[in-house]
């Protein structure tokens, strides 16, 4: 029995260790901008920086749009699916994990063939246009993550039940689905929202080609340039990530499916 129990807590001393010894690594490199002391400097200086205001703020709309369109697009998608077509399940899911097999670069490359000044919709024309087609990058890049979130809060609460009742009370579908599904699955579609938002925050591939001022090129660009800021802006990425992580174990925990009384 001893055995069996210390095995285990070897692999997470070791796996704890793994990903915590570099991390604290990184945030003491971080302080020691100011030679003889730790300091928060580098922190200070990042945090000032117009630019870097700019872009987070940027890739925080981006993230917040990305979010709505791909919510708009996914839920009920899902709902139908399971609802009128489950023989289309696994066909749905395989164009869901397209964007884990082809290359980022590659469907950017893609859009901008589709897109550009010589196509018949030529977004990358304007700022509007490009910001648009970047968000639509993002809802594809998302796809998997937040589908499988709205499917597996779907398949937590009985759909066939919920829509037959409301049905009977004479709802249309629009209230169906946003005052029926959209309440009984709302930690699936916070949980799938703040990953698609941590994604959204580091990607730098999409919004690099599409030369957007996004928080990823940024995070390049000083830290081909800078030797202690690249540090405190790793260690402001992880918290930003983390804390979207934490967000989802509160909401997923705060409330389970809503029952019918």
């Amino acid at each position: 029995m001893k055995a069996s129990r210390i095995g285990p807590w070897i692999a997470v001393t070791l796996g704890a260790l793994y990903f915590l010894v570099p991390l604290i690594g990184t945030f003491e490199f971080s302080l020691r901008m100011r030679r003889g002391t730790y300091s928060f400097d580098a922190y200070r200086i990042v945090l000032g920086d117009p630019n870097f205001q700019a872009s987070f703020l940027y890739s925080v709309v981006l993230a917040l749009a990305t979010i709505v369109v791909g919510t708009l697009l996914v839920v009920p998608t899902a709902y139908w699916v399971q609802l009128r077509l489950p023989k289309l399940r696994p066909l749905v899911e395989f164009v869901t994990l397209l964007p884990l097999v082809i290359p980022a670069i590659v469907i950017v490359f893609g859009y901008l063939r589709l897109y550009n000044s010589q196509s018949i919709l030529p977004l990358t024309d304007s700022s509007r246009g490009t910001d648009l087609l970047l968000t639509f990058g993002y809802v594809t890049l998302a796809l998997p993550y937040l589908y499988r979130s709205v499917d597996t809060g779907l398949r937590a609460i009985d759909v066939r039940t919920l829509t037959e009742a409301a049905e009977s009370l004479g709802a249309s579908w629009s209230t169906i689905l946003f005052k029926v599904i959209f309440p009984n699955i709302r930690s699936a579609i916070l949980s799938g929202a703040f990953l698609t938002f941590a994604i959204v925050i580091g990607e730098f591939t999409f919004a690099s080609l599409l030369n957007r001022p996004a928080f990823g090129p940024y995070l390049q660009l000083v830290g081909a340039n800078r030797a202690y800021e690249p540090a405190a802006l790793a260690i402001i990425a992880f918290v930003v990530t983390w804390a979207c992580m934490g967000l989802i174990q509160v909401f997923g925990a705060a409330r389970g499916p809503t029952q019918p009384k």
